[in-house]
Formats: C-alpha cells, structure tokens, sequence
C-alpha cells in the first residue's frame, strides 16, 4: 500500500497535466464517434429499414432490437451510479469516497447515452416535437413511455444538482490553482457561494442521497423501466413481477463494473495509487460479487419456473433461451465472474487490480448481451405469435452495433473532457484520506511510545 500523502495537487492533475496517450484517446474515441454518427446519418436519410428494426416476423427482425437493449443498459449503468453514490453519501461508507463523484458522472454520462438512443430509435428525431404538439392527448396522456422519459429527465435533473453542490466546495478552495481560461465556467458554477453554505449543502446532499435510495426501486431500474415490459402479459419473456428487481441487480453489477474500469484508468493515469486504493478495489470487487449473485439467482428463478410445467408460450421462449449460445455465453460470464470473487475472497493472493478490471468488463458484456437477448426474445416470441409458420429472426445490423460502440466512445470523450474542467475525485475525500493518514500515524507514534 502507498504511504503518499493525499494532497490537492493530486486531484488537478488532470486539469493541469496533458500527455500525448490524453490526445490518442481523444482522436481514437472521437474518431469511432465519428463513425457512427456518418452510420446514423445514413440511417436518418434511408429510414430505419436498413437496420431491420422496421420489419417483423415474416419479414425478419423486430420493432425493437439492440438499440432499446443498449438503451436499457445505460440506464442501468446510470441508475446503479447513482446508487452508489447515494449509498457512499447516506451510510457514511467513507472508503468509497474517493470515486464516489465517478459514480455521479457514470450516472449523467449514462443518462446522455440513454436519451442519445430515444432519438437514435425514433428514426426521426423531429417526432419529439410533432408527436407532441400534434398528438398531445395521445402521446402525453395514453403513452406509457412517457413515464420512462420523465424519470429519465428527473434523475438527469436530480444528479447534475447533487453534483453541482459539492463542486461548489472545490471550485472555491482550489479557484487559484484552476486554469484562467475556464473561469466564467468557474464563476458560473459558485454564484453567491459563501463558507456559510458548506453545512447546509451537507444536509441537502445527505437528504437528496436519501431520496435517491428510496426511489430506486420504485422509479428508477426497479421500477419505471421494468414496468414498461412487466406489465405486458402478451409478451410472456417480459411478462413478470421479477423483472423489477432482476433490472435492479442488473444496473448495480454494471455500475459497480463501470467505476471499477473508471478507477482503474484514472489511477492508472494520474498515479493515483495512494488515493484510489487497492482496498477500493477489492470492496467494489466484493459488491460485484454480491450482485451477480443476485442477478443470477434471479435468472434460475425464471429458469425454473420458465422451463418446468410453464404455459406453452413461455416455455417457447425459455426453449429459444437455453438453445442461444450468446444467452449461455452471458450467464457464464457472471457465473465465471463470481467463481473467481469467491475464489479471491477466500484466498486474497488471487486478487489484481487487474483481475478486478477484466471481472467489470465481463460482467457489462454479460448484462448488454443479456439485454438485448431479454427485449428480442420478448417480440420474437409473443403469446399470440401470428408469424408462428414461418417465424422471423434478427440479428444487429451494423448500424446498431456501431451504436453501442460509438455511445461507449461517447462517454469515454465526455470523461476526457470534464477531467480537464473539474476534479472528478472530491476534494473532501483528499481532506479524509490525509486526516485518516495523520491519525493513523499519531496512534502508530503513541503506540511506540
């Protein structure tokens, strides 16, 4: 373990330090962007017909695909985020401090990549507007997709206020050490601040982690979101009072896996090593371990009950699931996962830094690909399936898999970017570390003595 000291220095390093790997990223992730809005753009000129999303059954394909699967993803992602950051907040799990403001920029990074495929979906994104000022009693008052909008909108809205409050705090105390070219941003960002805010915003942070808390499984990826596919009954793949919580375990073991991957590099970048411990890492690593438990217990139960003595109609689709190798492939990724956590929680000469990073990797490979498979099976396997003689099939069209890969680029170009604005480590959590480090060596000094 390092014996550095935590200092402000530390957290602008990225604002004030800018290497030749910075610009590759930058060109490399900009560049697959790229590639996909030209992807989109062609899409938008040709209609959604070129990815297969506008046939169905005998024509192939299905209304939704990949896109409302990766959609589901990165509102997982970003719910777990928040969640996290919550947790770390309101029951005062100080050994997270340090990337709990990640896990808050994982939430608005999501939640942007979330929205982005809302109107990549639409096929024309001018229906956001004419769908609602020409229909307004039809899309406003009958659609259920409205709720998913509004949450979306609200924990947008809730998360960029929880983290603008503690900016606040660090803007002001490291304003001098801030680069002058930023400073109406800067300026912006601390209107009418005063010291004498600092306990206030701590109640109204610790009340707005509450809220988060309690609204999770009821409006955000245990609530809203499975609902809109739960209450289905057509649809038996969808249909279920599981799917809240298996949605729930599905956004934590993704976000936890996306602040590992996001720790890993800023640590690995900055030499952040004596503030971005290992102990971090083997924490999150066991947090992961407990949801994917989760996630897969709640898979076996729709595995039994889907394949043992099931309706007709559902055990078609448990029937499809247990005959896709990508299903198999996902399950495996987080049962392999958890094998290891297990393994390395038991013997802790198993655990890297490393192996941590692969686990989260696995694991958001396991939770898109089972995603998609969740919202495909759902259409390709309906309850009344008049496509029953010669059932269509789909597969993601380029378009669609450049998608997921330009919206990954996406937030890694948004990272790169609010590094060089603001510190995405708290200042509070420096304050904490070296606190904790010079009464650690105080009792060291007492004990000596």
């Amino acid at each position: 373990m390092s014996t550095k000291t935590p200092r402000k220095a530390d957290i602008l390093r990225p604002i004030q330090n800018t290497s030749t790997k910075y610009f590759a990223l930058v060109a490399v992730a900009g560049l697959v962007f790229a590639l996909f809005l030209v992807g989109w753009i062609y899409q938008l000129s040709q209609g959604l017909v070129v990815t297969g999303l506008s046939d169905w059954g005998t024509g192939g394909g299905v209304t939704w695909g990949l896109y409302i699967g990766a959609f589901i993803w990165w509102v997982g992602i970003a719910h777990g985020g928040i969640i996290l950051s919550a947790a770390v907040r309101l029951l005062g799990m100080e050994r997270y401090m340090p990337v709990a403001r990640l896990a808050e920029l994982l939430t608005i990074a999501g939640l942007s990549a979330a929205g982005f495929y809302i109107i990549i979906h639409l096929g024309r994104p001018d229906r956001m507007v004419t769908s609602v000022l020409t229909h307004y009693h039809i899309t406003i008052h009958n659609s259920p997709l409205v709720w998913d909008v509004t949450v979306i909108t609200a924990y947008f809205v809730l998360t960029a206020t929880y983290l603008s409050l503690t900016l606040r705090y660090d803007i002001t105390r490291l304003r001098g050490e801030l680069p002058d070219r930023l400073g109406p941003i800067y300026r912006f960002m601390t209107i009418g601040y005063t010291e004498k805010e600092d306990e206030i915003v701590q109640r109204m942070v610790w009340w707005l982690a509450l809220a988060i808390i309690i609204m999770a499984p009821l409006l955000l990826h245990g609530g809203v979101i499975p609902w809109l596919f739960a209450l289905i009954p057509t649809m038996p793949g969808w249909f279920g009072a599981i799917q809240g919580p298996q949605f729930l375990t599905i956004a934590l073991t993704s976000a936890i896996s996306g602040v590992i991957l996001l720790s890993y590099g800023f640590r690995w970048a900055y030499d952040w090593d004596h503030i971005i411990t290992d102990d971090i890492f083997r924490g999150l690593t066991l947090w992961l371990g407990f949801f994917s438990m989760l996630f897969l217990w709640l898979q076996l139960q729709q595995m039994v009950t889907g394949s043992f003595a099931a309706p007709v109609d559902l055990t078609h689709v448990w029937e499809a699931n247990f005959a896709n190798l990508l299903y198999l492939f996902a399950i495996g990724l987080v049962a392999v996962t958890l094998a290891y956590i297990f393994a390395q929680a038991i013997r802790p000469a198993l655990f890297s830094k490393k192996r941590a990073v692969v686990s989260g990797l696995a694991v958001l490979t396991a939770t898109l690909t089972e995603k998609i498979l969740f919202v495909v099976d759902g259409l390709l396997h309906p309850t009344l399936d008049i496509y029953a003689a010669t059932p269509g099939e789909y597969f993601p069209s380029l378009i669609e898999i450049m998608s997921v890969i330009g919206t990954i680029c996406m937030v890694i170009l948004f990272f790169l970017t609010v590094a060089k604005i603001f510190p995405v480590v708290e200042l509070h959590a420096v304050e904490h570390l070296r606190e904790n480090q010079e009464h650690g060596q105080e009792h060291e000094s007492i004990t000596d003595d």
